[in-house]
């Protein structure tokens, strides 16, 4: 019977690190990697363990994709966009709705599961839609054109969303899942990045793909938000916290290590000695130190089931946002105190760096956790209108 122990052996993190490097030169897949995740039982981790799996909440799911996203970050997130719809379709069905049990049933059969959110134009993926879903018989066609959707080479369950404008009662989304083997649908390789290039989330554009009932996981009025919805939110957005907190640490004992080796002529003693050097130091420790119980707060909470009611999506923004903020800076005064030598792509640090930039574009963006937040101190609606203007 799995346990809740680690999942991944140190051996095979330090295999990932090895290879992140060349991961990220050639803009590759991280194909050896994945293939290593999933003969470790790592993509099932979160199945309950009625179905075959770990049965790992998400506080426990966190702490392994914070050690994952440590060794080598884009391996962490590309393949948190398949753990996240495991783990919130998991939650659900310990609740009592069994209504998605098949993704659990499938993800043990070894289907891989991506999420197609992003849009141009659209702030707000997962709540609203420029994509389109139109009924028919025994599904939906959904057309539109979907960005930032990791696993392009290995996905055969492409979870997405897209507006049913004209659904009785008003316009509502329809979150789906498309398999693989249908037609409808193209990917575009696009993924040519400043970081996270292992992730491979080349471009998908729909065009009257259809998806039968059996994979219309939920369908919730336009701008609303139901368990579902919500645990895309706490699932996603706390595992992508937990991965840039990895960087940042990583970058810290980078930065540190060479500082301890690190001499100049004007100074007698290496550079751990100069007080502006300790004082940088300082300072990413310092950056550093409350993201860890903040992020575990939050995990610890949504897998106890704790009641915040109408703050939980406030609350699991907050964290992300902490999190990517502080990791891009602790990795920008890392590069700092390296000096030149962090401008190499031979260094670790560089790589970092990019990959760090990554997170703040992830969502919610800084706009919108500012609107979320903001709304939800002053007691308003999270869906008033107008937004901006």
């Amino acid at each position: 019977m799995p346990t809740n122990k680690s999942v991944l052996s140190d051996d095979m993190l330090r295999a990932f690190a090895e290879r992140a490097r060349a991961y990220d030169r050639e803009n590759r897949f991280f194909q050896e990697d994945f293939d290593d995740l999933k003969r470790a039982g790592y993509l099932t981790m979160a199945v309950p363990k009625e179905l075959g799996g770990r049965g790992m909440n998400l506080a426990q799911v966190a702490r392994e994709q914070r050690r994952l996203g440590y060794y080598a970050p884009a391996t962490a997130l590309g393949i948190n966009m398949h753990i996240y719809w495991v783990g919130l379709v998991a939650d659900l069905w310990r609740n009592g709705d069994r209504s998605a049990e098949w993704l659990l049933k499938e993800a043990m059969a070894g289907e891989v599961f991506n999420a197609g959110h992003a849009e141009r134009g659209n702030d707000i993926p997962g709540l609203l839609s420029t994509g389109t879903a139109e009924r028919v018989d025994g599904g939906f066609r959904f057309s539109g054109h979907k960005m930032f959707c990791s696993l392009a080479p290995v996905w055969t369950r492409y979870g997405m969303h897209a507006m049913w404008a004209d659904a009785d009662g008003g316009p509502k989304v329809v979150h789906a899942f498309l398999p693989r083997s249908h037609d409808g649908y193209r990917i575009v390789e696009t993924w040519d990045t400043l970081g996270m290039r292992a992730t491979k989330s080349d471009d998908v554009v729909l065009d009257g793909a259809f998806v039968p009932d059996k994979y219309i996981a939920r369908i919730v009025p336009a701008g609303q938000v139901d368990p579902f919805v919500l645990g895309i939110f706490a699932w996603g957005l706390t595992g992508f916290a937990n991965i840039y907190y990895g960087i940042a640490r990583r970058a810290i004992d980078l930065a540190v290590a060479g500082i301890k080796t690190k001499t100049s002529l004007a100074v007698s003693r290496s550079m751990a000695y100069h007080p502006e050097i300790q004082h940088a130091v300082a300072e990413m420790a310092l950056a550093l130190d409350p993201i860890e119980p903040h992020i575990e707060k939050l995990a610890e909470d949504w897998s106890a089931g704790v009641d915040h009611g109408g703050s939980w999506p406030a609350k699991i923004v907050s964290a992300k946002y902490h999190a990517v903020e502080a990791c891009w800076r602790i990795v920008d005064r890392a590069m700092e105190v390296s000096g030149g030598a962090g401008m190499f792509r031979a260094n670790e640090l560089e790589r970092l760096f990019r990959d760090a930039r990554c997170g703040r574009f992830h969502p919610a963006n800084t706009f919108l956790v500012h609107e979320i937040v903001g709304k939800t101190a002053l007691g308003i609606d999270l869906g008033e209108q107008p937004r901006w203007g």
